[in-house]
């Protein structure tokens, strides 16, 4: 069975509907969608610690609300817009993650979201 998440109304920048659901489970997985540092659908401004800790936030809230706590995490996609914010989001990174680090990627690319950072998460438990 698959559920989805979210897909009643998801709002993006300037209240833009959302095409796509907050989150998907199947089979004891969830797959978070990206999120970005956005609170009541705008991008909340602020250096690359409070944007990657809102994101890391964003994607908390939606596990929460599928079931899924922090010790599910089993992957986490990370993309900044600069090579230099890496360190920092490490440190934020850490604050969550640092007892049981899941597996992780990190790349630098543009967003379509003016924002510096983008995070998703893939979770498991058995069902």
């Amino acid at each position: 069975m698959i559920r989805r998440i979210g897909i009643e109304g998801g709002k993006g920048t300037g209240g833009q509907h959302l095409p796509f659901a907050r989150a998907v489970e199947a089979g004891g997985w969830l797959m978070v969608s990206g999120q970005t540092p956005m609170k009541d659908g705008e991008v909340v401004e602020g250096g690359i610690i409070e944007q990657s800790t809102l994101a890391i936030e964003n994607c908390l809230e939606i596990m929460k609300e599928a079931g899924y706590e922090l010790k599910d995490v089993v992957h986490v996609t990370v993309i900044l817009t600069d090579s230099r914010y890496f360190q920092s989001f490490n440190k934020v990174f850490k604050e969550y993650f640092g007892a049981n680090p899941p597996a992780r990627i990190c790349a630098v690319a543009d967003l379509v979201v003016d924002c510096k950072v983008e995070v998703d998460v893939t979770c498991y438990k058995a069902p």
